[in-house]
């Protein structure tokens, strides 16, 4: 119940703090950007926008005080299977329940090109093609489900989109 009540603090102070035509009702993207980088020390925009969509649950461009609390509950304290599922929902580019070779490279040449390596990006993105168990050509939620139980490290095997330790 304290946690629930600072985390409605925190959003009443980061509104109050807003000159968003949302704050009445919540955070507008680029408020909800800000908290990321501040708090979490979050840089890679396009995570960061699709962590906006995960936590906008009714797509209203909005961040409600309940989708926060929700969101930031997975965030922070989500159980494992509860984190694998954000952060294939993250990871889903388009929604359709799947995550393509287009998809993968699309998050993995952000955070692989960031990186000064020997390796080519492609050559990373073939490994992580390995963890498409039935061999469809794109990673269901079962496939990355059972990569993630097997390897806790791939949970975010697409880009940083949950919290560090700190």
């Amino acid at each position: 119940k304290s946690e629930v009540e600072c985390l409605i603090k925190l959003f009443d102070t980061l509104v109050a703090e807003s000159s968003s035509r949302f704050a009445a009702v919540g955070f507008d993207r680029n408020m909800f950007r800000d908290a990321l980088h501040s708090a979490f020390g979050m840089t890679d925009d396009m995570i960061m926008d699709r962590v906006f969509r995960t936590f906008d649950r009714d797509n209203d461009s909005c961040i409600s005080v309940v989708e926060w609390v929700e969101g930031l509950s997975v965030f922070l304290r989500g159980t494992l299977e509860e984190r694998m599922k954000y952060c294939f929902e993250v990871y889903d580019l388009n929604g359709d329940g799947y995550i393509s070779r287009e998809e993968m490279f699309q998050m993995l040449k952000n955070s692989l090109l960031k990186q000064p390596s020997e390796e080519d990006p492609d050559e990373g993105i073939k490994d992580l093609v390995d963890i498409d168990y039935d061999h469809d050509g794109k990673l269901s939620f079962m496939d990355f489900e059972k990569a993630v139980r097997d390897e806790n490290l791939l949970l975010e095997a697409f880009g940083p989109c949950l919290p560090d330790i700190k």
